[in-house]
């Protein structure tokens, strides 16, 4: 427990912080399942399904949630799935 008052608000806020970037972190997690399932499917929404898991990829990454080279090495993976599948 902290001692200071200004410790204690930094207790909440990381918890807070925390709780956040748990709910974005699995939107992001959720988003590419349904990606990959989409395009395993060869459904017509796959390409939607990408375009949304990339724009959270951004938005995260814009944020801080996640560091900017592993949206980046995301994205391009699943542009090279989407690719491939389209390819066929």
């Amino acid at each position: 427990m902290p001692n200071k008052k200004a410790a204690q608000k930094e207790l909440r806020k990381g918890k807070k912080n925390a709780q956040r970037n748990f709910v974005i972190k699995d939107n992001i997690k959720s988003l590419s399942k349904k990606s990959n399932k989409a395009l395993v499917a060869n459904e017509t929404e796959a390409t939607a399904f990408i375009a949304q898991t990339m724009k959270a990829l951004d938005k995260a990454a814009g944020k801080g949630i996640i560091k900017k080279n592993t949206a980046s090495r995301k994205k391009s993976r699943l542009q090279k799935r989407l690719n491939k599948a389209t390819k066929k």
